[in-house]
């Protein structure tokens, strides 16, 4: 007895086992990179391919190259800078002081208040 199911013996998404059904596999080579830190990472490339002379170490993340004896040194990246960090290298505290003192006022106008400064 089937039990309702027609095909046996496989599973949905089941790949095929014969290469003439999908075509030969292409030939590939494996190059290792080595990154700063001493972590090992070997990628397949296929023959054809240009391999790239740096890849991201899949360990930590620093620059890795094929040269096991001489990797490439981690770049230095400069740190986020808000848009706080950007308006307070253009003013200075007491610029910044009389400017929010004027909005304040301004504000305080187009509301019909009286000002507080």
């Amino acid at each position: 007895m089937s039990n309702g199911h027609a095909i046996r013996g496989t599973r949905i998404g089941a790949i095929p086992g014969l290469h003439s059904e999908r075509g030969e596999p292409v030939a590939r080579q494996n190059v290792k990179y080595w990154c700063a830190n001493g972590h090992e990472t070997v990628l397949p490339f296929a023959l054809y391919v240009e391999v790239p002379q740096e890849w991201d170490c899949t360990c930590c993340g620093w620059p890795a190259g094929p040269d096991q004896d001489n990797p490439p040194q981690r770049r230095t990246v400069k740190p986020y800078k808000t848009h706080l960090n950007y308006v307070r290298e253009r003013r200075s505290e007491e610029e910044a002081e009389d400017l929010l003192a004027e909005a304040l006022a301004a504000r305080a106008a187009a509301r019909g208040e009286r000002s507080l400064f």
